[in-house]
């Protein structure tokens, strides 16, 4: 059944504009027609969903059905060597959870199409006009006014609506609180290669939807343009109380143009901004250019069914994580309208899509993934067929359900959108100085062996490593990359964490200042990311290929690696470390 209403629109203040939208009723059998303003919130009838379909499906356990989504008499148990990952089954939807009890006080579970047996995989429609997504700091005001009205109109519709403010942002509770299984584990698309082509997804039908209210096939979400010292900030248009774009539970710290760290792992590092500024841009060439020459480094780990990811890739651990760190709210005694312990909205992976800013925050996080292949090397997409196989679900800007394939998504143009161009600074900001002379006095250095396994890290801690190999050719380095291995990672998941690591330096080093050849790169936690499996560890690699070069150790066959822990050390342990070659 479906069902009409117009919707008021005021860009400018004065002019009006009316359009129908065309709604699909999936749960229920009843429709009442409203009318929606954007000048008033408080005008919302709301749907009449039935709630007696919702009410007599039986959420358990089930395991997800191979193939993709299915209904219950064709569920299956999957190997735990499966692959590709299907779309998983909404009947199998259950309970998200906060840490390691709570549950989330409300389902994360998308509404349950009529039709579970054959939900169609998506064709990509055809492209008349590409929708250009514009940098925050340089929209107008025209733009923020219809992005603020179509992101109103959105918060009014109901709860159950799958198009609903409320309804999107569940979407990425479900994905990443555990409200999904696959044979019996937790359905998570953080930690591993699943992480890009899923927000990818979910930004592109979000886009969609925003346009489809508003009456615009032409209108593209704002990046957050945090790579970039002008956009180093909470954009402004996110920061007006009152508007539909405010959010009253971010970080205090946001307001006021300060400037973001986008190594934030939920204290304030005391230093200067211009300090803060370099560190930003010191961080942007180590996660996009040093450790990321591969695609095995940039996109993490891959995911195969029934085992816990292991290992982010790049961005997905800085900046990504910190930018979440630094805009949610952090768990403390004083915490900002209704917020919980564990942090809130942008704070907390189960409530990050409350905060509008999210979108844009992973808009940017997407235009990375563009960046990245344009530096070029061995930076393209990966080619493996479990990846480009796998399958998320969503609704489409109609309210129809639909099967999406990873495969799909890669050419952005395709999918019709891009992005303004803005300046990259961080692409030639490569660290040229160097915070000590010579080398370290290895005789005073334990080796690895004799400190790991570590069972916190309390300290800063400097260790001795063996290298597999020296001098290596421009050939060898070309087909395998040299790359720093932390294994066995295991951490309480409902902290704030972050270490640093350098080569060449010693315990004393002043980690709050990155903009040196010894450093490495950085490992940051956001509570809440894998709480689910606790008995799993994770490993966390760094390319080292470029710094053994600028720091003249290509011919050591021991090298220096301290390691700086800036919070949470206390409850992380480390297995081991060790130095690996891996092929591109």
């Amino acid at each position: 059944m479906a069902y009409s209403f117009p919707v008021c629109l005021s860009f400018d203040g004065q002019s009006t504009k009316t359009l129908t939208i065309s709604k699909l009723f999936l749960h229920g059998r009843r429709c009442q027609s409203f009318k929606v303003s954007c000048n008033n919130a408080n005008n919302v009838n709301g749907d009449e969903h039935d709630k007696n379909l919702e009410a007599n499906v039986d959420r358990r356990n089930v395991l997800v059905g191979l193939g993709g989504l299915y209904g219950a008499s064709n569920f299956a148990p999957l190997a735990a060597n499966a692959s590709p990952v299907p779309a998983p089954n909404l009947i199998s939807c259950s309970k998200a959870t906060i840490s390691r009890g709570p549950e989330v006080p409300y389902s994360c579970c998308p509404p349950t199409p009529l039709d579970l047996d054959n939900i169609p995989y998506y064709k990509l429609p055809p492209v008349s006009k590409i929708r250009k997504r514009p940098a925050a700091q340089d929209v107008n005001e025209k733009f923020i006014a219809k992005y603020q009205c179509a992101t109103q109109i959105m918060k009014k519709l109901d709860k159950d609506d799958p198009i609903g403010f409320k309804q999107q942002a569940n979407i990425h509770c479900a994905y990443c609180n555990g409200a999904y299984l696959i044979d019996g584990k937790v359905f998570q698309v953080h930690n591993s290669w699943l992480f890009f082509p899923f927000h990818r997804w979910y930004l592109y039908f979000y886009e969609r939807i925003l346009g489809k209210l508003i009456d615009d096939p032409t209108f593209a979400l704002p990046y957050w343009n945090w790579d970039h010292p002008k956009g180093m900030r909470l954009p402004p248009m996110f920061d007006l109380q009152g508007t539909s774009l405010y959010d009253e539970r971010r970080n205090p710290h946001v307001h006021n143009g300060n400037i973001i760290d986008l190594g934030s792992f939920g204290d304030e590092v005391q230093t200067t901004e211009l300090q803060t500024l370099t560190n930003n841009l010191t961080l942007m060439y180590r996660q996009m250019v040093t450790n990321a020459p591969c695609p095995s480094q940039f996109f993490g780990e891959r995911y195969v069914l029934g085992v816990d990811p292991k290992g982010q890739g790049t961005i997905e651990n800085i900046p990504h994580t910190p930018v979440h760190i630094w805009t949610g709210t952090v768990p403390g005694p004083n915490l900002p309208n209704g917020a919980t312990s564990y942090g809130e909205d942008m704070g907390n992976f189960y409530s990050a899509g409350l905060d509008p800013v999210f979108f844009s925050h992973h808009a940017n996080v997407d235009r990375m993934w563009v960046e990245w292949k344009k530096i070029g090397g061995k930076r393209r997409d990966l080619t493996d067929k479990d990846w480009l196989n796998s399958e998320f679900f969503f609704y489409d800007e109609n309210r129809i359900p639909y099967r999406v394939k990873v495969q799909d998504c890669l050419d952005m143009t395709k999918m019709g959108y891009d992005y303004e161009p803005t300046a990259i600074p961080w692409r030639n900001f490569k660290p040229t100085k160097k915070s000590r002379q010579g080398k370290v006095n290895l005789s005073s250095i334990k080796p690895a062996n004799k400190v790991f396994p570590l069972a916190k890290l309390d300290k800063a801690i400097s260790f001795s490593i063996n290298r597999p190999a020296t001098s290596r050719s421009q050939k060898d380095k070309n087909e395998q990359e040299e790359v720093l291995t932390f294994k066995g990672l295991k951490y309480d998941y409902t902290k704030y964490i972050r270490f640093d690591v350098f080569l060449n330096e010693e315990e004393t080093v002043n980690a709050d200042e990155l903009d040196k050849l010894e450093f490495a790169g950085s490992f940051v936690n956001l509570p809440q990311v894998h709480v689910h499996n606790m008995d799993s560890d994770e490993s966390f690699q760094l390319a080292i290929t470029e710094l053994l070069e600028d720091n003249g150790l290509e011919d050591d066959d021991t090298i220096t690696v301290t390691v700086v822990p800036k919070k949470g050390g206390q409850v992380l342990s480390i297995q081991t470390v060790d130095i690996e070659f891996l092929d591109g």
